[in-house]
């Protein structure tokens, strides 16, 4: 069974940076795509950032310029710099591994539990 394991949250005043990390585990093979999605109260989860296997990323608009999204796939860890902080990125960021292929099996998706992030003064 695969398993991603975020941590990193917590409480930052705007304009501040926070750092997020997932590490996935499960007799790993391989992982098409890691990434992070978030949810605030009220809002539909949505795209932060990822990364696949060749590098290649993907960031939700509101995120560009302020956030990098980098992978260590001898670790099968994927992390999530976040710089300029605003309010508005306070939300449950959760971590999500596409395609991981694990032992015998392949899981199309895998979800962390979350972490919070709070942007607050």
């Amino acid at each position: 069974q695969v398993q991603l394991v975020e941590s990193g949250g917590g409480l930052v005043q705007p304009g501040g940076s926070l750092r997020l990390s997932c590490a996935a585990s499960g007799s790993i093979l391989s992982i098409n795509a890691m990434g992070w999605y978030r949810q605030a109260p009220g809002k539909q989860r949505e795209l932060v950032a990822r990364i696949f296997s060749d590098g290649r990323t993907n960031y939700g608009d509101s995120v560009k310029g302020r956030f990098n999204i980098s992978r260590d796939n001898a670790k099968n860890t994927v992390y999530l710099q976040m710089n300029s902080l605003k309010a508005e990125d306070t939300a449950v960021y959760y971590c999500n591994a596409d395609e991981v292929v694990a032992g015998s099996r392949r899981y199309p998706e895998t979800w962390g539990r979350g972490t919070l992030v709070t942007v607050s003064s």
